[in-house]
């Protein structure tokens, strides 16, 4: 299968990171904190990639942007809930230091890709809720 754009942005590669992280990390859980906080902080980090991968795929400017935006919700969505499961003795210490920087990197180049999509996009008018 050849690769789309997206798939050779590296602010997609590090939401794969993430995600793939968070997913063997929960994946020891026991069944009550897979299925409750475990699922919902593999939905929110498995989602910033995917909405880089829709937004790229939308066609206009505007949808990307508006796209790339989700995705930082779902960012901080999944800081909520690593915190979440450290507060609750899900995560050790170790595995939130490992995790700290590439969340770091990923918030970091998910607002440069949108400022990037901006420059852009100048040559149309933005929506209001731009």
């Amino acid at each position: 299968m050849a690769k789309s754009n997206f798939e050779n942005l590296q602010v997609f590669r590090l939401a794969e990171q993430l995600s793939d992280q968070i997913w063997a990390i929960v994946r020891g859980w026991d069944a009550f904190e897979r299925d409750t906080v475990g699922k919902q902080m593999v939905r929110s980090a498995d989602s910033i990639g995917a909405n880089i991968a829709e937004g790229s795929g939308r066609g206009s400017f505007q949808d990307n942007r508006r796209f790339v935006k989700i995705a930082r919700g779902s960012l901080q969505e999944t800081r909520y809930w690593l915190r979440r499961a450290f507060a609750r003795g899900l995560l050790a210490e170790a595995q939130v230091q490992k995790l700290k920087p590439l969340i770091d990197e990923l918030a970091s180049k998910l607002n440069a890709y949108l400022r990037s999509i901006g420059e852009t996009s100048k040559l149309r008018p933005e929506t209001p809720d731009e």
